[in-house]
């Protein structure tokens, strides 16, 4: 019983509440641009299943509590199901007066913005987060110069040298020696082109980083790219770093663009075969995860809230039937053709995205199972 509590106060709490922030964030972009255009919504839901909770408010909207917090969804009148699918009887089935309401007879560019509203929630979300982490806490930072240049590595073969003070990464602006670590570490097996400065003039060096699974510190396996530099720190290394209030916005704009940028690197490796199936997650593994970063504070578990919450509108914005891409993929489709897909099409579409969405659900799920079984993930 004991292990139970454990379990569900170090890993199932954090993870529910991470969660039930990103979602409510999401549903509620979907919800306030479809109330600023005049469509009627019959359902805010935070999760699925039976009700738990619920109440209507002024409006007549559904606001729920749902038994399975795996996600939610606003459901406008005229859908079919949660998957906001039409109903094509929908005509017959409502008062006349409400028809101007319902979310498909609104113009293609305002069902636009109602769909893309939610990720674009998720996306907000992670700036106004790092952004007052930011500014709020700083960073600590150590000058990005390279102490040492390991005999035999990539890095010598490229050229680099010990003294080289690196500027930047693939476009992105080197703050301290710990930016440096990352972009190369999220570059396995790809090449990066690593800017310098040395004896005062620049350089451009190119490289692939080799690919090595390391053990952090709550003994998960990573992959990650090394290319055999390192550095001495001193204390006196260690500053921190308070910017104003406009480079942090730029500071945040290039973290979030390096994140999107990561992410479908990631995903582009499956396509070529560089992909690991160790580093696919579900819901088992973000769990994990919510559980080991709640334990480094609540500063940390709001960054990990910030960047899940940019890879989940990643993921909604897919071009996938039943995902908010699959969605917009249909209302570009009516924009250029000047008329809907017909609703065959559209059921069709939306049953293989369910399959899909369902199937990679499975697998995460597996994944997770089988490597937490094998003391993979440990």
């Amino acid at each position: 019983m004991l292990d139970f509590v454990f379990w569900l106060l170090s890993y199932a709490v954090p993870f529910l509440v991470v969660l039930t922030v990103i979602v409510f964030v999401h549903e509620m972009g979907h919800y306030l641009v479809a109330r600023w255009n005049g469509v009627a919504i019959q359902t805010f839901s935070v999760g699925f299943g039976r009700e738990l909770i619920g109440w209507n408010d002024r409006h007549g909207t559904r606001w729920r509590i749902s038994a399975i917090p795996l996600g939610g969804y606003v459901r406008f009148l005229g859908d079919m199901n949660e998957a906001s699918l039409p109903d094509p009887e929908i005509a017959s089935k409502i008062d006349p007066a409400l028809a101007p309401s319902l979310f498909v007879n609104k113009s293609v560019w305002q069902r636009i913005a109602v769909v893309a509203a939610g990720p674009i929630a998720n996306l907000l979300l992670t700036f106004f987060v790092l952004y007052a982490l930011l500014l709020g806490y700083g960073r600590y930072t150590i000058p990005p110069v390279i102490g040492e240049v390991v005999a035999g590595s990539v890095a010598e073969a490229a050229g680099f040298e010990a003294g080289d003070h690196v500027v930047a990464v693939d476009g992105y602006a080197v703050h301290g020696f710990e930016d440096f670590q990352r972009y190369v570490a999220t570059s396995p097996e790809r090449e990066v082109a690593v800017e310098i400065e040395r004896a005062g003039g620049a350089l451009t060096l190119k490289l692939i980083p080799e690919a090595v699974q390391i053990e952090d510190r709550f003994g998960n396996n990573q992959r990650i790219g090394r290319i055999g530099v390192t550095r001495n720190i001193e204390e006196t290394d260690i500053v921190l770093y308070r910017p104003g209030p406009v480079e942090a916005v730029g500071m945040t704009v290039e973290e979030i663009r390096f994140i999107i940028q990561r992410t479908a690197a990631f995903i582009g490796d499956f396509f070529v075969g560089r992909g690991d199936v160790e580093q696919l997650g579900g819901p088992v593994k973000v769990a994990k995860v919510s559980g080991e970063v709640a334990t480094l504070g609540i500063v940390a578990l709001i960054n990990l809230m910030a960047l899940l919450s940019l890879n989940i509108g990643i993921f909604n914005l897919l071009p996938i039937p039943m995902l908010d891409g699959g969605h917009l993929l249909y209302y570009l489709a009516e924009a250029v053709r000047g008329r809907p897909l017909s609703m065959r099409v559209q059921e069709i579409g939306f049953r293989f995205g369910f399959a899909l969405v369902m199937a990679l659900m499975v697998f995460t799920l597996f994944n997770d199972t089988i490597f937490a079984y094998f003391g993979i993930l440990r």
